[in-house]
């Protein structure tokens, strides 16, 4: 079952790695949207060692607003950029409560 639905900000964890992780550096720390949710496949830093029994955790679309991760970007203030991230990756960010 998810950990976490389509809609829901999150951060994406800002951690060195050693190997593959699929996660790119520049979103590192970056926050964004939860776009979709797809389902659990084997981690990529399992699979790259061979250990095809590894950790099988659930996949999410995180939606990024490219100025946000390139304050100079020269695009669109609406141009975003999509990644499929890990759920190990993602911290979910509380909203906060407007008054």
């Amino acid at each position: 079952m998810s950990a976490l639905a389509a809609g829901q900000a999150v951060r994406i964890a800002d951690r060195r790695t050693v190997g593959h992780s699929r996660v790119p550096s520049y979103v590192r720390g970056a926050k964004g949207t939860v776009e979709r949710v797809l389902r659990e496949f084997l981690i990529p830093e399992d699979d790259a060692f061979g250990r095809p029994n590894g950790r099988r955790l659930m996949l999410y679309r995180v939606r990024f607003v490219a100025h946000d991760l390139w304050p100079q970007y020269r695009g669109s203030a609406s141009d975003e950029v999509q990644i499929e991230i890990y759920e190990h990756w993602l911290e979910p960010i509380e909203q906060e409560a407007k008054p």
